[in-house]
């Protein structure tokens, strides 16, 4: 098998278990969602990028398949390079596509949660008790805070932020990319800016941890 050949392989297995996880999800709400909810989750207005993705992945089969030989030895980059090139314009979707097929929102049509509303670029949701509580995680976000009892100002990589729905209140868990340590903050995200603040009541930091813990990466 040529290198296109293991390229083209490799992404058809890879986008196209994608596309069928989300295109299930769309199938499994539609009926229970009205028109302008479903078109709010980004899987559904995203979902063309990859459909479109995917046909070109097949088509460059079907051409590889055609000319299979020693003269498609000299064309391996060609496919490659025209399928790079389109997965650099529509990183951002892809990316947050990936995220979405791992979400376990995809497949919830109740309304108690922000959901897709309250998610992020490179984020999804990882669980939810679909009562109190649920937890998502990101990838590359980082936050730069100032530590108000040393004055020093230092850069954070958020793990994950959680909602919990009874309380009405917004979480969110740092770690500290200098020294390690981690921290378990009130989350409230603004327009503009958010804004964070320290957990005084044990009880409810506790939980906090004790939830994020048990679905740790």
């Amino acid at each position: 098998m040529g290198r296109s050949e293991d390229f083209l392989k490799h992404e058809r297995e890879r986008y196209g278990k994608v596309f069928v996880d989300l295109t299930y999800a769309v199938d499994n709400v539609s009926p229970f969602l009205e028109r302008g909810d479903l078109n709010r989750r980004k899987y559904v207005t995203k979902l063309p990028v990859l459909k479109k993705y995917i046909d070109l992945v097949e088509s460059a089969e079907r051409e590889v398949h055609k000319k299979r030989g020693f003269l498609s030895f000299f064309n391996d980059d060609k496919y490659i390079d025209l399928l790079n090139s389109y997965k650099h314009d529509n990183a951002d979707a892809l990316t947050q596509l990936e995220n979405c097929s791992k979400c376990v929102h995809r497949n919830c049509t109740e309304d108690k949660f922000d959901g897709c509303l309250g998610c992020r670029e490179n984020s999804r949701i990882v669980y939810c008790d679909h009562e109190k509580i649920n937890v998502t995680f990101h990838d590359n976000w980082v936050l730069t805070l100032n530590n108000d009892r040393t004055g020093d100002v230092d850069r954070h990589k958020v793990l994950a932020t959680l909602q919990d729905v009874v309380k009405d209140q917004k979480y969110i868990i740092i770690e500290n990319l200098r020294t390690d340590e981690k921290f378990v903050l009130y989350y409230d995200p603004g327009l503009s800016e958010d804004s964070y603040g320290e957990i005084s009541n044990e009880e409810e930091f506790d939980y906090v941890v004790s939830t994020y813990k048990s679905v740790e990466e």
